[in-house]
């Protein structure tokens, strides 16, 4: 049996309000839950989020790296659908984009 992973997306954190966040995932604005985040976090920082939780803060120093590497996962998975990994992150951005799921409504 091949083993399975599942990646977090990073994003931008746009706004925070207690222990919620407005971040942008490439241009998908969705909230995503603090609770569990190894750092409190500001606007501007930036965040892995996985199911719709910032699981960690992504130091400034590895930024540009990570939204690069991420990048270029993107790109290839446009060229090949057999990348699991890239299909995985195709999927949690397909899941920001679905629409918020309100228990008071």
């Amino acid at each position: 049996m091949r083993g399975v992973m599942c990646l977090g997306v990073p994003g931008r954190v746009l706004e925070v309000d207690g222990l919620c966040a407005t971040v942008d995932f490439w241009g998908v604005k969705r909230q995503v839950q603090l609770h569990i985040c190894d750092e409190d976090v500001v606007p501007g920082d930036y965040v892995l989020n996985h199911v719709g939780y910032a699981i960690r803060k992504i130091p400034a120093s590895e930024v540009e790296a990570t939204m690069a590497l991420y990048e270029e996962l993107l790109r290839a998975s446009e060229a090949s659908a057999d990348d699991l990994m890239t299909a995985d992150v195709r999927g949690e951005m397909r899941a920001a984009q679905e629409p918020s799921v309100d228990s008071d409504e």
